[in-house]
């Protein structure tokens, strides 16, 4: 099954009768670039290119850029982008040049942790669908000559990677464009960017106004200043990075046999012919730079050892005024001395040579990492295209580009989707401080469960001092403190006789058995569970319930108090989320919703009268679960808390002691059980009376670690991981929650219109009771990567690891065997029917 969408070099069949309103771009970078060559290639002629400098070579990032194009990423959305720029970029050329040198890519590893990472890199290589090959260090120093192997463990070796001439890239794109009726206008200056009545109208340069009905910003490290312009928040933050070249290498001349027998020059003509290099225990890589005409080549070397360098996007020059261009800063020698003396020690050859130039060039990192993508809410009409490197830049604009013509994207954008971040990481402290962050960990080993360091904490639940005294062990997501486990839980590893099998170093970072504990005492008792971090939004006003109808997938026409589990599609039927929607009056709903987006969605397409608001912050929920929830919670209000009075999947507004409280009969962990919302500044009041009141009962606090283990038993999918936009809902095996007898609602006539999937999310389990993985490893089918896994915990009730994986429907049926690789071993697991947990649901409809 390939893992990644294919898509074709020119982005999309041409569509010239399709009649657009009037688009300008704001910068003719690389991916100003690749967005008029993708919505010229969908059939929108009006499009102007707007760039301050020349074209042919404009003064940002993409005029210095390295090149370097290595496809594999933990984020499967940028391993699709890469791999699209790759594939376009290799249909460009000009005047006979191609716009991508496919010379490969080689990590090396010269630690035992980063040797264990690059396996770890192959396996998701594997699951994205990237060739690759883990290699020894004798290989390694034939594929890289100039280094020494005995300096290092091995190597990744990816010979579909590459480097890519983005300035070539940018005038083949400006080419193709341009023949399709785009326009590229040089030397204009943004000044201002015209509203009117909440939409763009205009942009003002310094040499006249340009009306637009759509405006994308894709000017890079300027960005935050074209926001400004615009009144939009960009949370970007310029940062320079250090490149230098040696001085020329005899060594790496067109004649040459190279270092170490294997031939460092190439052809004459030649740009580079090694793979790229990167040793990322240090910081560092490397790309050739031969001489065209057959002399003396000389290294590239690329750096992100030294301290972040964060520039001032208001302050950087413009063209004419820049010594050298705007994207390059003077070079600082005493930051590049360290990253020169270790690249002595692991390219001896180089050591007797010296740096003849560098400099410091300026690229754009937000809190994440990940590209700023999509159309304001503040300014409807005003895109970004933003942070976006060349290694992603054709992938990024395409899919800015069928955002605009279709309203969605072939590759689900959600992590790269502008409205993700929370309002409270958007403050300028926030960005500058994790954007340096990003630039410092942009080569290191990250567990997929790492928090960041600072600033910590950020938003915290009102449980938040109890949750410290019980010894919590926090990590964090969108800037909550979300506890994983309480250390004041440790006696009852063995008191409850919990039996837990030994981790590797890997899977037992940010892990302790102590939750397999709480998930035991949940299922034999009760536990307190923090779902604060859960966004709620608030949706009332006339209308209401027909805008919920249209906008979400199952039938919400029931009566108040009824709670109804419904999925956000888009229009080909793909999962854009999934809500709890609890019906709280005629004309009043409660959303447990997913992310910001979810929001901006539905903000966008109510109609008069009806108002969507984001609640969160302002409220908060302890869940209640475990077999002894009712015996905790009944004592302390006086509602009738019976199956009989409150059954499964129903709400009401009552009181917990003296906690005015809305109770949902929801429950994420399989067990008996209410989420319990109120107002944060009660909430304190609540999580203590649920607290006092329930230690004759052996009430625990638990935290997302055994939350997530029980989830997994019972067959809960988390939107964001195990499915998305890319998904249907019979794929994904949540059709149940798609009632079309309704009538008209998005996504419904795409549904209806399919035929069956060619692929399923099933439930594995690992054959053996000691194995572990954690998520993104790749699902071998006999004896082919054929799937990838989406979610997995040890599910402590079942007494082995559970996974859920994407595969092909014809290995979908219970019974079928597969291997999950996980560092490179092979291990056995096995399509198991679902849920495996109280199939019966038994212990929730009590």
């Amino acid at each position: 099954m390939s893992t990644l969408p294919a898509g074709s070099a020119t982005g999309g069949a041409p569509c010239a009768e399709r009649r657009t309103g009037r688009v300008v771009i704001i910068g003719a970078g690389i991916v100003g670039c690749a967005l008029a060559d993708e919505l010229t290639a969908r059939g929108w002629r009006d499009v102007t290119v707007l760039e301050q400098g020349p074209l042919a070579s404009p003064g940002g990032s993409t005029s210095h850029a390295p090149g370097l194009v290595f496809r594999t990423s933990p984020s499967r959305t940028l391993t699709a982008y890469a791999a699209y720029t790759v594939e376009k970029f290799s249909s460009l050329r000009v005047e006979g040049r191609s716009c991508f040198l496919p010379v490969g890519g080689l990590e090396v590893a010269a630690s035992e942790e980063r040797w264990l990472d690059l396996h770890r890199k192959a396996g998701l290589a594997a699951s994205w669908g990237i060739q690759g090959e883990l290699v020894g260090p004798a290989r390694c120093a034939e594929l890289f000559p100039l280094l020494d192997p005995g300096r290092v463990r091995g190597g990744f070796h990816t010979p579909g990677d590459g480097l890519a001439r983005a300035v070539l890239a940018c005038h083949a794109q400006t080419a193709r464009a341009q023949r399709r009726g785009a326009r590229f206008l040089e030397r204009h200056t943004v000044t201002g960017i015209e509203r009117e009545g909440g939409r763009v109208t205009g942009v003002v340069t310094d040499r006249g106004a340009f009306p637009a009905d759509h405006v994308v910003s894709a000017a890079g490290f300027w960005g935050p200043v074209i926001g400004a312009m615009a009144g939009v928040d960009v949370p970007l933050l310029p940062l320079a990075h250090q490149y230098a070249k040696t001085a020329p290498l005899p060594s790496l001349s067109g004649a040459s046999a190279g270092i170490g027998g294997g031939g460092g020059g190439g052809p004459r003509g030649a740009e580079a012919v090694r793979p790229i290099l990167r040793h990322q225990d240090h910081d560092l890589y490397y790309r050739e730079h031969l001489d065209p005409a057959g002399g003396a080549g000389r290294i590239g070397i690329g750096t992100y050892a030294h301290r972040p360098l964060p520039v001032d996007p208001h302050a950087i020059p413009a063209y004419d005024e820049a010594p050298v261009m705007p994207s390059s800063l003077p070079f600082t020698e005493e930051d590049f001395a360290p990253s020169w003396a270790e690249t002595g020690r692991m390219l001896p050859a180089l050591a007797a040579s010296r740096v003849a130039e560098g400099f410091n060039g300026v690229f754009s990192f937000t809190p994440d990492g990940m590209p700023l993508l999509g159309e304001s809410r503040e300014l409807r009409g005003f895109w970004l295209a933003e942070a976006v490197w060349v290694t992603h830049s054709a992938g990024a604009a395409r899919a800015v580009a069928e955002w605009m013509t279709d309203g969605r994207t072939t590759v689900d954008a959600h992590e790269c989707d502008l409205h993700r971040f929370e309002k409270a990481q958007r403050s300028p402290a926030y960005v500058r401080e994790r954007g340096q962050r990003s630039f410092v960990e942009v080569y290191d080993v990250i567990h997929p469960l790492q928090p960041p360091e600072r600033p910590r904490p950020l938003r915290t639940s009102p449980f938040y001092p109890r949750q410290r005294e019980l010894g919590a062990r926090f990590l964090e997501s969108g800037g909550w403190e979300r506890p994983h486990w309480y250390e004041a839980n440790a006696p009852l590893v063995a008191e409850l006789g919990v039996q837990v099998p030994e981790r590797d170093a890997w899977a037992a970072r940010y892990w302790s058995p102590i939750a397999a504990a709480e998930a035991k005492a949940t299922r034999e008792k009760v536990a307190l569970y923090d779902m604060t971090p859960l966004r709620r939004l608030e949706v009332s006003g006339p209308g209401s319930l027909d805008f919920l109808q249209r906008m979400t997938s199952n039938n919400l026409k029931k009566r108040v108090g009824s709670v109804t589990y419904t999925l956000l599609l888009d229009e080909t039927g793909g999962i854009r989320s999934d809500l709890t929607a609890a019906r709280l009056g005629p004309e009043r709903w409660q959303l447990g919703a997913n992310t910001p987006a979810d929001l901006d969605w539905l903000i966008r397409r109510a109609p008069e009268g009806v108002q969507v608001r984001d609640v969160t912050s302002g409220t908060c929920c302890v869940g209640v679960w475990g077999p002894l929830a009712r015996e905790l919670v009944q004592p302390l209000t006086p509602a009738d808390f019976s199956h009989e009075a409150f059954g499964y999947f129903k709400a009401r507004e009552t009181y917990v002691g003296h906690v005015p409280v809305t109770a949902l009969r929801l429950s994420y962990v399989g067990e008996l059980g209410w989420e319990l919302y109120a107002d944060a500044d009660v909430g304190l009041r609540l999580w203590d009376t649920l607290w006092e009141a329930g230690q004759r009962l052996g009430v625990v606090a638990a935290g997302r670690s055994a939350f997530n283990s029980l989830r997994l038993e019972k067959g809960y999918r988390a939107w964001g991981a195990d499915m998305t936009a890319e998904h249907t809902p019979e794929e994904a095996g949540v059709g149940f929650a798609v009632r079309p007898a309704k009538g008209e609602f998005t996504g419904r006539e795409a549904l209806a219109a399919l035929g069956a999937p060619a692929r399923r999310l099933v439930c594995l389990t690992l054959d053996d009771p000691a194995a572990v993985v954690m998520g993104s490893e790749p699902v071998h089918v006999d004896g082919v990567p054929a799937g990838y896994v989406t979610s997995a915990s040890y599910g402590y009730s079942v007494g082995r690891c559970v996974a859920y994986a994407w595969v092909p429907a014809g290995a979908a049926s219970p019974g079928t065997p597969v291997h999950v690789e996980y560092f490179g071993e092979k291990v056995s697991a096995t399509v198991a029917a679902e849920p495996l947990f109280d199939p019966e649901m038994a212990r929730i409809r009590c």
